[in-house]
């Protein structure tokens, strides 16, 4: 499978469907491995990284994930594909632009993706739409156990499994979520939601994970202790105590938009509408943050059935747009826009790179002729 064919829509989990999506998108669990007889990855010889995937990627191959999977070589990919990669969620930063042999196997539907030669060894992951931790555990344990029949991870009984980072040492299970506040940030909140991750010892990132910054109110939120506890305590926690909270707090965030500063609310999503559908140039920050308030309007209307001027005029051209079978009017054709319209998604459906302008020009007409049609 080319690269291509997948930048020209959404992947299984953004299509904004799953349990709490309005506010939780989507749902991650990545185990951290590596093997056994082998140096940590900084100390290995592009040599033993070549022999490390050469003896991973056939085992990962030949697992039975669905509609199959397919491989590609991160080492010799082009700047643009792997920028790509990394605005689709499918490899890290960090392994886009490490040195030496390396390469990720990614399944139909992008809901599985093995990172070989990252930081460690072996980094596999499960992504599902909305608030799904439980079903990403079940799934990437049962690869991860299959995976361990043919080989032999690094392990010790009283650290359990070893990784390259100390942070990851132990269960070597990053449970994370991506999720949509756009409500604390626009009432002055957001610090609140800060503060309590702070609080639960959990890490914070921006759309793109390590070292990127909040985007269009998304926010990755994970766990930053795996050493001497369990997976099951890790989950549980997620599900029963952080996000609980975390959904709470963002909601009565929209409720106070909602009944006590309406005007703010209304301007948010009218300003949206406007730009969106009447700009010419629009940059990728701008266009993340305008979509968010649209995401907000639609989300407010369907999980808490407000009315207002502006998310009225929202739903009405939901309405006009239901005879437009492609891509009506929605939560995932938001979701489709704002991922496609990123730039390496950009420039790869335009055939060629293209310049930060030029960039800022194409985006806008592509947002026009959807929200317009």
């Amino acid at each position: 499978m080319k690269l291509t064919e997948l930048s020209k829509d959404i992947n299984e989990w953004f299509n904004g469907s799953g349990p709490m999506s309005d506010v939780v998108i989507s749902s991650r669990v990545r185990l951290a491995r590596n093997l056994a007889g082998f140096k940590f990855l900084s100390k290995c010889s592009d040599e033993e990284k070549k022999t490390i995937l050469e003896t991973l990627k056939p085992i990962i191959m030949s697992l039975e994930l669905g509609d199959g999977c397919f491989y590609c070589d991160v080492e010799n990919a082009s700047s643009l594909d792997r920028n790509f990669l990394i605005e689709r969620h499918l490899i890290s930063r960090n392994h886009a632009f490490a040195k030496g042999p390396r390469g990720v196997i990614i399944a139909e539907g992008e809901f599985f993706t093995a990172m070989i030669n990252e930081e460690d060894h072996l980094r596999i992951q499960i992504l599902k739409p909305g608030l799904q931790i439980s079903e990403c555990v079940e799934g990437v344990n049962q690869i991860d156990d299959s995976i361990e029949k043919k080989v032999e991870y690094a392990f010790n009984p009283r650290f359990g499994y070893l990784t390259a980072c100390p942070t990851n040492l132990g269960t070597g299970i990053r449970v994370s979520v991506m999720l949509h506040l756009p409500a604390l940030k626009i009432t002055g909140q957001i610090q609140k939601f800060l503060n309590a991750a702070r609080d639960m010892n959990l890490a914070v990132r921006g759309l793109f994970g390590e070292g990127s910054e909040a985007s269009g109110d998304f926010y990755q939120l994970s766990n930053q202790v795996t050493l001497g506890v369990s997976e099951k305590q890790i989950v549980e926690n997620f599900e029963k105590e952080i996000l609980p909270e975390i959904i709470e707090y963002e909601t009565a965030a929209r409720n106070e938009l909602l009944f006590n500063n309406i005007d703010t609310l209304d301007d948010k999503i009218s300003r949206a509408i406007g730009l969106l559908k009447n700009a010419h140039l629009i940059s990728s920050q701008e266009a993340l943050l305008l979509l968010s308030h649209l995401r907000l309007g639609l989300n407010m209307h369907d999980h808490m059935g407000a009315s207002t001027p502006a998310i009225d005029s929202l739903c009405s051209m939901r309405e006009k747009g239901r005879d437009n079978e492609s891509h009506p009017l929605s939560i995932s054709t938001i979701n489709r826009i704002f991922m496609l319209t990123l730039p390496a998604h950009l420039q790869l459906n335009y055939g060629k790179s293209l310049d930060a302008n030029s960039r800022d020009a194409l985006r806008a007409r592509v947002i026009r002729s959807i929200l317009t049609q």
